[in-house]
């Protein structure tokens, strides 16, 4: 199927640019997608299956909308009103005629009657009672909306066609927060409340500032920025005057992205609130929440949709100053709260509104219109299932399995990782194949006689071509024995076929890799089955004991010293350590969906030297978790490789 999207794009100053932006690679995972942006393009309707249109209330999209008139396909009304944007098709064209018929078109005789008071310049052209959505419904295919509001808005103004509500896509940006707190002039303690985007009286700003000004009267060091470009309705400055708000809040007015997302990752509570609402869904709002912020919205519209548990509601009118004011404070002087909050929307939207699943969606509602079949949505690659309960392997076990001193004392210096290694992989089965990668045969014979994996197979670095059979007897007589394919994992494909293995171990090798590890990655996603597992470890560059070295001047590395050279030494130190945060990246990356991921001890015993450091980014208010000296974590293949060469790992 191949599909034509209409639609805004980047430079566009338009969240729904930005939001088309984001969509298409998801798209493009699935069909091919060509992109038309204004009517300068031509655009051959026989090469396309289906047309997809973006639809939102201002000039932007006036091509789509005349495109989606023209040519019916599937509509995504991203608000509930066009009102706006059929009066830029008229009265900005010099039409007052147009005008009036679409008004009388869509509300009838009272409609034209508030048409005609409007050509005499009585009042302006923002009815909301005639939300001009007629035309477009009668001629749509299909129409999809974020939220169940602008699909009950679409269908008491008569669309009757197919229907699919799908969320809106979360970004998961990456911010220096505390750069751009010292922009502002702002320690890391002070509590910092923001308001984003268009600033306009119907985001609630003026009940915001005076819920704002009683919170200082409690907590005098909180601050509040806006970033916007203000409304010429909203007189901002005579406002922050008289609520004698001047040395509290910074106006940083209209900012480039980059700039926008670094002051938005800079606050700890962000206020998202507005009424009315004909049902839009805020990029800024999705933005805020993939950062992990605390957000407030109004109760109402499409906002009402939002899990309690990720963002706090306030209901508009009568008590609304009062609630805010004290929901603000309680997030001002608890910061820890306000990031538990921050942290549920986060993982919220990473399981919800990830574009993979987003564009997963789409496609599957279009293939249904396209082929006039009933939509059945798939369920989010995401999606949680009840775990198989983990198999726990007793450390003397692995002890048994040492073949000589050295091997003795490797094994008892990583007890800890080892055990929490084969926690970490799913059970087994007869007829289940496994692939430990880097296999010195320690943890290997559980995969078997513990795991329950009926097939075994270990690789090493080596000459490729090359498998040495490996027999190894415990300490106690039991006998495992194996294969050990040898090849270089950066260069050569690996010798297995498609889809040959239901778990792969990769432990403590990723470490090692001097030169393109997305290779290997790519391999492994190759010859893992769909829905398959990995489990990966590698030690963590950002962990209390690396971070109290860099601090202090030695290096953060857990090991980056050379080895002496010799006839029979491997230089086997560490190229490159990673953060657990790039770890997720590199699983993503490769096709994966992650599932677990922690951080541990290689070996389980207390270091109060830390402390110091633990204490530091609780007053910095950093992460303090996945601070442990090793990375654990495992992912499901749930698809083919996102980006060979990510431009967070390669130059």
């Amino acid at each position: 199927m191949r599909l034509g999207l209409f639609t805004p794009m980047p430079p566009a100053e338009s969240g729904i640019a930005d939001y088309s932006a984001a969509l298409l690679p998801a798209l493009r995972r699935h069909a091919a997608t060509d992109v038309f942006t204004g009517p300068n393009q031509p655009v051959d309707f026989s090469h396309i299956d289906i047309a997809l249109y973006q639809i939102g209330n201002n000039p932007d999209h006036i091509h789509a909308y005349e495109t989606a008139l023209a040519h019916p396909g599937v509509v995504v009304l991203h608000e509930a009103n066009l009102h706006h944007l059929v009066a830029a098709l008229t009265i900005r064209r010099n039409d007052w005629d147009a005008y009036l018929r679409e008004c009388e078109y869509n509300g009838g005789p009272e409609a034209l009657a508030f048409a005609r008071r409007v050509r005499t310049l009585e009042i302006g052209p923002d009815y909301d009672g005639v939300p001009m959505l007629r035309r477009l419904f009668e001629s749509a295919r299909g129409l999809i909306a974020h939220s169940d509001f602008v699909l009950d808005q679409a269908r008491a103004a008569g669309y009757r066609g197919p229907s699919a509500r799908i969320p809106h896509g979360a970004w998961i940006p990456e911010v220096d927060a505390m750069s751009y707190r010292a922009r502002l002039g702002l320690d890391p303690s002070t509590p910092l409340i923001g308001i984003f985007g268009h600033l306009k009286p119907y985001k609630r700003i003026a009940e915001s500032l005076r819920a704002f000004r009683r919170v200082l009267r409690h907590q005098p060091e909180a601050r509040l920025v806006l970033v916007g470009e203000p409304h010429p309705e909203l007189p901002l400055d005579s406002l922050l005057r008289s609520l004698n708000l001047l040395p509290a809040v910074r106006i940083i007015g209209r900012a480039g992205i980059d700039d926008f997302v670094g002051y938005l990752g800079a606050c700890d509570i962000v206020l998202n609130l507005r009424y009315p609402t004909v049902g839009e869904t805020s990029g800024t709002l999705l933005r805020a929440f993939g950062l992990g912020k605390a957000v407030f919205v109004s109760d109402v519209g499409a906002f009402a949709e939002f899990p309690s548990d990720v963002c706090v509601k306030v209901p508009v009118g009568a008590g609304e100053e009062d609630l805010l004011a004290e929901a603000l404070l309680l997030l001002a002087q608890r910061r820890d709260l306000a990031a538990a909050l921050g942290e549920r929307a986060r993982r919220w939207v990473e399981r919800e509104c990830n574009w993979d699943h987003v564009g997963e969606l789409y496609y599957s509602f279009l293939d249904a219109v396209h082929h006039n079949k009933p939509w059945q949505p798939p369920v989010p690659t995401t999606e949680p299932v009840e775990p198989q309960p983990p198999i726990t392997v007793e450390a003397d076990y692995i002890r048994s399995w040492s073949a000589d001193a050295d091997e003795r004392v490797y094994i008892e210096t990583h007890i800890t990782r080892l055990q929490k290694t084969l926690e970490m992989v799913p059970p087994g089965s007869a007829d289940q194949s496994v692939l430990e990668m880097g296999a010195y045969l320690q943890i290997t014979p559980a995969l078997q006689s513990k795991l329950g994996y009926g097939t075994i197979r270990g690789c090493y670095y080596g000459e490729p071509g090359r498998a040495e059979h490996k027999l190894k007897v415990s300490q106690t007589g039991e006998q495992f024995s194996t294969t050990v394919d040898l090849f270089d994992a950066e260069r050569d494909p690996f010798p297995y076929a498609d889809a040959s293995f239901d778990t792969v171990l990769c432990c403590e090798l990723l470490e090692h890799l001097p030169s393109d590890p997305m290779f290997m990655m790519a391999e492994i996603n190759r010859i893992l089955k769909l829905d398959g597992h990995l489990v990966l470890t590698t030690p963590n560059i950002g962990s209390l004991r690396a971070l109290s070295g860099i601090l202090q001047g030695y290096h953060p590395g857990f090991f980056p010293a050379y080895l002496r050279p010799g006839p029979d030494v491997t230089d086997a130190r560490h190229n490159r350590e990673y953060t657990p945060k790039e770890i997720y990246r590199l699983l993503h990356d490769a096709g994966f969906t992650v599932t677990r991921l922690e951080t541990g001890p290689f070996l389980d015993e207390a270091h109060p030297e830390f402390a110091w450091v633990e204490d530091l980014l609780r007053r910095y208010n950093l992460p303090g978790d996945l601070r442990g000296d090793g990375i654990y974590i495992v992912g499901k293949k749930t698809g083919p490789v996102r980006d060979r060469f990510p431009n967070w790992l390669y130059s």
